[in-house]
């Protein structure tokens, strides 16, 4: 009975890390969408949030069945708990990159050139969603932690980004204030991608240590 519920688990570990894989294709996507104003591109992401929006049910299905056709111990009740804590920021990673590609498609037209700010912060919120599943996977508490403190650095990254863009404002008299905006919205969401991923890796310092931190978002 044991050995059926372990490969469960394995399954459940698998699929979590499918659906991080597919977060983070989307965040890289919706960012290469907007530096190569790419519509394309950027549809391809709204299709990855209706993969993600599927794996999202999969997910929370396999893991009800665990509980109620299992017995689990403490640590395994930990586990799955936090499986469907996870796969709810992970299904608002992907909406809020769906977001940023929706600004891609309404603009028509290439607008983080001259803005590196974002696609650092792009490269770095991909990396908190992937170590953050790949601590739950291994569980890896010291990864975990890492992950929750790197928020404040995409914090800085934002007020960064968006220090720039009202200095842009200001030097052009407003001229480019709508593409500014866009990339201050583009900005957000990126910053809220990277506090779902923060709130993976409190929920996987949960599944280790039973201990469990507000989240953030």
């Amino acid at each position: 009975m044991r050995n059926k519920f372990d490969m469960q688990l394995e399954r459940l570990n698998s699929q979590l890390t499918h659906m991080g894989e597919m977060c983070e294709i989307a965040i890289t996507r919706a960012t290469k969408a907007l530096e190569d104003g790419k519509i394309d591109e950027a549809k391809a992401v709204r299709e990855a949030d209706e993969e993600i929006d599927q794996l999202e049910k999969d997910i929370e299905r396999l893991c009800l069945k665990l509980l109620l056709q299992q017995q689990p111990v403490a640590r395994d009740l930990r586990q799955i708990s936090a499986a469907l804590k996870m796969i709810t920021d992970m299904e608002r990673i992907g909406d809020q990159a769906s977001d940023i590609a929706e600004i891609i498609i309404s603009e028509k037209k290439a607008e983080a050139a001259d803005i590196p700010v974002i696609v650092k912060m792009s490269e770095a919120a991909a990396k908190m969603v992937r170590d953050s599943v790949n601590a739950y996977v291994e569980k890896d508490l010291e990864l975990s932690r890492a992950v929750i403190e790197y928020d404040d650095v995409v914090d800085e990254m934002f007020e960064e980004n968006k220090k720039q863009l009202i200095d842009y404002i200001s030097k052009n008299g407003g001229e480019g204030g709508r593409e500014a905006i866009d990339l201050i919205m583009v900005a957000k969401y990126l910053e809220r991608i990277a506090d779902h991923a923060t709130n993976i890796a409190e929920w996987v310092e949960f599944s280790i240590t039973g201990i469990h931190k507000e989240s953030k978002v």
